[in-house]
């Protein structure tokens, strides 16, 4: 039986594989870690009883604010940043 592999000697493999994987690999862990980051430190340094307002995107890319207010338990969904401002105001002016 003929055995056709061929292995590259493991100086080659060292220099032609490992370098561009270790990169990608080490761009793709660090980019992860500091969104970890910044999200633990925006929970620790947030107050519990502000008003929270955020911009999220869903599944089809659409835009959009939902905000939440923790003293009075109410939120508030809609695809216009103006909405949300309406609803803020209406909410503190009584």
């Amino acid at each position: 039986m003929n055995n056709d592999i061929r292995c590259l000697p493991k100086e080659d493999a060292k220099i032609n594989c490992t370098p561009l994987l270790n990169k990608e690999f080490n761009s793709k862990f660090w980019g992860f870690l500091h969104k970890l980051w910044k999200k633990f430190v925006k929970i620790i340094l947030a107050d519990p009883n502000e008003l929270q307002v955020w911009q999220k995107v869903d599944r089809y890319g659409n835009i959009y604010w939902q905000a939440y207010d923790p003293a009075t338990g109410k939120s508030f969904s809609s695809g216009s940043q103006a909405d949300v401002y309406m609803w803020i105001e209406q909410l503190y002016r009584y």
